[in-house]
């Protein structure tokens, strides 16, 4: 196993290409990501999206024309692919699976699917063996904003009381800066849902 990064766009995100077994994924393709996939994933075999906002789906379009490989995204967030919901002229594309949360095969590649919804509906984290692709749910030191269109500080609330009960540790890479760990962020959940409560009137 291998994993390349590398942050694109103005809002810095991070587009990670996961190689195994000599085939490629290629995690939230970001702003202008798209050279930078083309040269560094050697046998890319499928796209796959966190979540729909624009800075994590931007190049979605334009590398399955080029790659010819289909993208994966929770089904609750798949109408951002198509529809642009921010306005900011992202390209338009239609998922080829919209699934929940499930473990799925690709070419031999086993990955599941957190749903942790918050941040968006289909807010996902996705899992390689000791890795979570945590997207924007989970970051060093903090976690993703519930106060977007489409976003829910209920569902976020509901999310990171769920992760607060996962026992296993991962190795966190976030959707904008620093890897972490699961069981580090952990210890400050608590404190973001009270935090939640207090900003929403919950």
């Amino acid at each position: 196993m291998k994993i390349k990064s590398k942050p694109m766009g103005a809002y810095q995100t991070n587009c990670y290409i996961l190689e195994v077994d000599n085939k490629s994924l290629i995690i939230d393709p970001g702003v202008d990501s798209t050279s930078w996939v083309l040269e560094n994933a050697k046998n890319p075999v499928a796209i796959l999206n966190t979540h729909g906002h624009f800075d994590h789906v931007w190049c979605d379009k334009e590398l399955k024309e080029k790659l010819n490989i289909p993208i994966y995204i929770h089904s609750k967030d798949a109408f951002m692919l198509t529809n642009d919901p921010f306005f900011k002229g992202t390209p338009k594309v239609k998922a080829d699976f919209s699934i929940g949360e499930e473990q799925i095969d690709i070419e031999g590649i086993k990955v599941r699917f957190w749903h942790f919804p918050g941040h968006t509906p289909g807010n996902s984290v996705i899992e390689f063996e000791n890795i979570w692709f945590s997207g924007d749910f989970l970051f060093k030191g903090s976690i993703g904003r519930w106060d977007f269109p489409y976003s829910s500080p209920e569902d976020m609330i509901r999310s990171l009381k769920k992760v607060e009960k996962i026992n296993k540790n991962f190795t966190l890479l976030p959707g904008h800066g620093d890897k972490t760990t699961l069981k580090a962020e952990q210890k400050t959940l608590q404190w973001w849902i009270e935090y939640i409560k207090r900003d929403t009137f919950y």
